[in-house]
């Protein structure tokens, strides 16, 4: 079974990569005849200024590669009867294209009003509540979840009846949002993702469960080809488009190995970073006072000094221990 996961696992993270790397190279020079260039608030570090201009909506690169990369991968596993599972992978990936395209709407309507904010809060919320609702009815209808939540590190596993939903849809719409927030810096999003991704390899491996496997070899290449644009200094960013597709595939990989609190550890800067917002605008609306210079927190260390290759370095390498530590709760 090894063999045969490996067998899928490296076409996938080097498809996916050769492939979003190549769309990328394409995209940006249109992106830029387009003048899809991304808007830098006043209120930000004076010196990402000198970024605005940056084409932006680059997610649509890992996006295309991605469901390429998943339709060869699904057919294969079809054609040689290793499917079992396949339909859970197939769920996960139309639920990011969705969200991807719920960010394709925010981001273009951010250039169709000139302004640095596409759709209300509210509007997309929504939007995502709806993705969020039809992913737990197509997992629920095809017999891939129950009301039950596994607690990690135990083996227990609670019994939550309908606020088993309750909790699900929170928990999905908090991290694709929580990755939206971490697209802030060069490279950021898609680093850390880059070692999310990392952890459910090895979680696919450790299970035996091909499709999440196939998954993470997916978000690895996805992540790894557009940091060849993104990567400090960057020349292209993701966009809404890019993170709220990458959200959506972390979180659905977590139901994919029927873990989904497991994320809550493995991605703790996805955390960190909406816990500082949350904290940030709490503690001003009580006090007129905040507890970082900046939020989300990435911008703190700006403030502080570091440099944007030293929270993206700092930020991976946490995520790669909380992987290592989210690993003994699989």
């Amino acid at each position: 079974m090894k063999t045969t996961m490996i067998a899928y696992f490296i076409p996938a993270i080097l498809g996916t990569f050769i492939l979003t790397a190549f769309l990328a190279r394409i995209l940006i020079p249109k992106l830029k005849s387009m003048k899809m260039g991304q808007q830098i608030l006043d209120i930000g570090p004076r010196w990402h200024k000198s970024k605005e201009g940056t084409p932006t909506m680059g997610g649509i690169s890992f996006i295309i590669a991605s469901v390429i990369a998943f339709v060869a991968l699904a057919v294969a596993m079809r054609v040689t009867e290793n499917d079992a599972g396949l339909e859970k992978l197939i769920i996960v990936m139309i639920f990011a294209v969705m969200n991807g395209a719920i960010g394709v709407v925010d981001d273009l309507t951010k250039f169709k009003n000139h302004r640095n904010e596409g759709l209300t809060a509210s509007q997309k919320y929504l939007l995502q509540l709806v993705s969020a609702g039809l992913l737990l009815a197509a997992l629920k209808l095809t017999g891939n979840i129950t009301t039950g939540v596994r607690i990690p590190f135990t083996d227990i596993t609670a019994e939550l009846g309908i606020f088993y939903y309750i909790l699900s849809i929170l928990l999905i719409t908090g991290i694709v949002n929580a990755v939206n927030l971490t697209d802030g810096i060069d490279g950021l999003a898609a680093s850390v993702t880059l070692a999310v991704g990392a952890f459910f390899a090895v979680a696919g491996f450790a299970i035996e469960a091909l499709p999440t496997v196939a998954a993470s070899g997916i978000a690895m290449g996805a992540c790894l080809g557009f940091l060849v644009y993104n990567f400090y200094p960057a020349r292209v960013f993701m966009g809404d488009t890019g993170s709220l597709f990458l959200g959506a595939f972390v979180i659905g990989m977590a139901y994919m190995i029927d873990n989904p609190l497991i994320v809550i550890i493995v991605g703790i800067i996805y955390i960190l970073e909406t816990l500082s917002v949350i904290l940030q605008v709490g503690c001003y609306k009580l006090t007129k006072k905040r507890i970082f210079k900046m939020a989300p927190i990435h911008h703190h260390f700006e403030k502080c000094g570091w440099s944007e290759l030293k929270i993206v370095g700092v930020s991976s390498l946490v995520t790669l221990i909380a992987g290592a530590v989210a690993y003994f709760g699989i």
